[in-house]
């Protein structure tokens, strides 16, 4: 018998590689009463995996601190900032702390809901599932800071501290994450009390453009796909510089264009519109730039790389249509089939604002972007770099 999902002898299994797990990891494709049986119990599945977090959860949160009945003008607003809109590159670097605080008001509960309380990527192991992949990922960051139990640590635009309470638990440090954003704060808050580790970890409502912190406050500072949110690279990196105690460091996971990207491309820019418009980026810099302006800040560069280069799965496996994984179905093409037809049913009775399916069709959109931006390898979420601040400034 030939087994088949969206397409011929695919396979599905818990992790989506590797050979099926169970005898329920296929679907077949000549149907018989056991078959419909089956189809039946996956579907139920579906359905189940689709409320686990549960759908009114999600509509709770959807929009963030923006007011419902103003969400439809904040996703006008935030759409026109874009080039696919008429925007222009300016304007968004202009106006960044309005965009990306309507961003991730409209985003954050999306995110939660499909990837959990770390919104990142990571370079993955065959047989690892994204959750595993996600932890080591930040498991690396911490060992690659060196961090000590005790030590004070800054995490520049923290999200709703998925990646801060891992690592403050893995290393036995303190850790402060700095976010703009008055809802993913409060959510990150209940978050911590959730886990217990409101003695250790914090947050701090600052742009990180303008830090609120004294000169050489921490021991350490990390960012994880989020600086990339900056207007100003160099000005970024001056303010993480100053904050951070001298012979200590700083490292990053930057989402940039690779040396593939042709400016002068028109796919090429058309990926790069729909990656800016559904993940709230000004302009995505080059791996070239973010080197350049970490040495114009002052730093010295211990060593960088494009991890995405050695993956040996795509760290953009999670998004790509073509594949299935029951660890991350709410990724799938079938578990965003299910969430898109959910927001819908759940904005028209009322229970998520208007403007709601907008948000989940430029995520959509956003997804396209970063898998077609993958497979040519003309963008990549994990350029990564170690950098130090000297222990006598020049």
């Amino acid at each position: 018998m030939r087994f088949s999902f969206a397409g011929p002898e695919k396979r599905l299994t818990s992790d989506g590689v590797g050979p099926p797990t169970c005898p329920a990891g296929y679907i077949p494709s000549r149907v018989s009463h056991a078959d419909q049986g089956f189809r039946s119990c996956f579907f139920t599945f579906c359905a189940l995996e689709m409320s686990k977090a549960g759908a009114l959860d999600l509509a709770s949160g959807l929009g963030g601190k923006i007011e419902k009945d103003d969400v439809l003008s904040a996703v006008d607003k935030y759409e026109k900032y874009h080039a696919s809109f008429g925007g222009l590159d300016e304007e968004r670097k202009a106006n960044y702390t309005d965009m990306v605080n309507k961003y991730y008001d409209l985003a954050t509960s999306f995110y939660e809901y499909g990837w959990g309380e770390s919104f990142h990527f990571a370079p993955r192991w065959k047989g690892e599932s994204l959750r595993e992949s996600i932890k080591r990922h930040e498991h690396f960051l911490a060992l690659q800071l060196g961090l000590k139990p005790g030590q004070k640590v800054l995490d520049v635009g923290c999200g709703i501290g998925g990646p801060l309470r891992e690592i403050a638990r893995f290393s036995s440090t303190s850790v402060t994450g700095l976010n703009n954003n008055e809802y993913q704060i409060t959510r990150g808050k209940t978050l911590n009390r959730v886990a217990g580790v409101e003695q250790t970890c914090s947050f701090e409502k600052a742009d990180f453009m303008k830090m609120p912190f004294p000169e050489n406050s921490f021991d350490a500072v990390y960012a994880i796909e989020a600086t990339c949110h900056a207007p100003d690279a160099v000005g970024c990196y001056k303010e993480i510089y100053r904050v951070l105690k001298p012979g200590q460091s700083f490292a990053a996971y930057e989402w940039c264009m690779t040396d593939a990207f042709d400016p002068n491309n028109r796919d090429h820019l058309k990926i790069k519109a729909e990656i800016e418009l559904g993940d709230g980026l000004p302009d995505i810099r080059s791996t070239r730039q973010c080197l350049a302006a970490l040495k114009e800040a002052g730093f010295e560069v211990i060593w960088e790389k494009d991890l995405a280069k050695d993956s040996p799965l795509p760290w953009y496996l999670p998004l790509d249509t073509s594949h299935f994984s029951l660890n991350s179905f709410r990724l799938t093409a079938i578990g965003r089939f299910f969430t898109k037809n959910m927001v819908m049913a759940l904005e028209y009775v009322g229970l998520a604002p208007k403007g709601s399916q907008r948000v989940q069709s430029f995520l959509e959109k956003a997804a396209e972007g970063l898998v077609a931006g993958g497979k040519k390898e003309i963008f990549t979420p994990l350029y990564f770099f170690l950098a130090r601040k000297p222990q006598i400034e020049s």
